[in-house]
């Protein structure tokens, strides 16, 4: 089941839950949330990103034969591809 994040659409009404981005389980078909649980304020849902499960032996030959290429961080703004 996704999970969607939903923010105040105005910074200075609403309460602490919903000025900051708080988070609802929700079915792809349900409506989305209009208005937050705890006060009332309109909330708007927010993109935001989505999660890439690894595969179980690291990084996958497919995705080698595809062309992609694994980084890894070495220095500030340094990065070494790892075959």
């Amino acid at each position: 089941m996704p999970i969607y994040e939903y923010q105040a659409r105005e910074e200075i009404k609403g309460c602490q839950h919903c000025q900051k981005k708080f988070e609802v389980f929700q079915k792809i078909t349900d409506q989305p949330v209009e208005t937050c649980p705890e006060c009332g304020a309109p909330v708007s849902r927010q993109i935001s990103s989505c999660s890439v499960g690894a595969s179980k032996s690291g990084f996958d030959s497919r995705a080698k034969s595809a062309g992609f290429q694994k980084l890894v961080k070495r220095d500030k703004g340094t990065y070494e591809k790892v075959y």
